[in-house]
């Protein structure tokens, strides 16, 4: 993959309308987002949280997608892996970090969830569960709110290659390209369904599936940031005109294990492995900036130890946090507003 700054004489980024102040921004998330993912691999070996789940490979993608999206009224519902675009939509450090400790004051759930189910009603990322694919279907129910409402939002739902399989993503497209509902569909596709590989669990290209749903399905190169961010708004001026859903397939790949149980090396070569983080996204963005004249090694460095020292204080602060009290396993789970004999 080439890495050019322009494009005739015009950078990219200015084309779509962003600012270099905003592309700057960008890449200080999907670098926060790799350092949180490569901290929190580290706090699982050390024995300091249970389990992690990466998103090695996939933040330039999800940054992109937030920074397409109107962060003040759309409706988001992420997947395991979207540590990035939860964080450019505004989840902090310590929110996170909150929810991998399984500490009370942990936004999210209460620690009650595993790590990467996220929830927030404050910034609208709506809570998922632990069966791939359910997300799916809850954003077309949003969607279906926003045209009965007649409110101006879309909603924005990502999931793995691997569930596109499921009945709950044909159901969901499916109502949603007979309603027309302002819902944009992102599959992340990053070769990989844990062991199985796409060749072997798809019969052909997730965006082609779209047809047959009566609504357009493109793919993306999901390594280069500027592309998703163009696709995204599209489909997002798309939604909001009344015009439907889109189907987005992202083609990226997953450069961690699928997550800290796993040994990837069981079904991949370390080969195959080293090939594709010479396609890395964050290092593509990067190099795109520095073409540009817009970041240098010095800026680097800088942003680098700043986010350390945002993660080294987030982590303090969840690993003092108190755990949940037994007595309120309950609480949030069943509606506490009535009181006891109402119906």
């Amino acid at each position: 993959m080439n890495n050019p700054g322009t494009v005739g004489t015009v950078n990219r980024h200015k084309q779509l309308g962003l600012s270099d102040g905003q592309v700057i921004d960008m890449y200080r998330y999907m670098l926060l987002a790799r350092k949180y993912d490569e901290r929190s691999l580290l706090l699982q070996r050390a024995g300091k949280i249970n389990f992690h789940v990466s998103g090695i490979g996939q933040e330039a993608g999800q940054v992109a997608a937030a920074f397409a999206l109107d962060r003040e009224s759309d409706y988001f519902l992420p997947y395991y892996r979207d540590y990035a675009f939860v964080l450019t939509v505004g989840m902090t450090t310590r929110e996170l970090m909150l929810s991998v400790f399984a500490k009370a004051e942990d936004p999210n759930s209460g620690g009650r969830q595993m790590p990467g189910h996220f929830g927030s009603k404050r910034l609208r990322i709506v809570t998922g569960s632990s069966p791939v694919t359910t997300q799916v279907p809850h954003a077309v129910g949003f969607a279906l709110a926003a045209k009965m409402k007649r409110q101006k939002f879309v909603s924005f739902v990502t999931f793995g290659e691997g569930s596109s399989n499921q009945g709950d993503f044909h159901e969901a497209c499916n109502f949603a390209g007979v309603n027309k509902l302002p819902v944009i569909f992102m599959c992340q596709n990053n070769q990989y369904a844990i062991s199985i590989p796409a060749h072997k669990q798809l019969g052909g290209k997730v965006s082609d599936r779209a047809l047959g749903y009566g609504f357009p399905g493109i793919r993306v190169d999901g390594n280069d940031p500027l592309e998703v961010y163009r696709v995204v708004k599209e489909a997002r001026e798309r939604a909001i005109a009344g015009e439907g859903p889109t189907l987005i397939e992202a083609m990226m790949y997953r450069l961690s294990p699928h997550s800290t149980s796993d040994n990837d090396l069981a079904y991949r070569t370390q080969e195959e492995i080293d090939e594709n983080w010479a396609k890395d996204g964050v290092a593509f963005f990067r190099n795109y900036l520095i073409d540009l004249g817009l970041w240098s090694e010095e800026q680097e460095q800088d942003m680098i130890a700043e986010c350390n020292l945002e993660l080294k204080a987030a982590i303090e602060y969840a690993d003092n946090a108190p755990f949940p009290k037994p007595e309120d396993t309950l609480l949030h789970v069943y509606d506490e507003s009535a009181s006891e004999g109402e119906a």
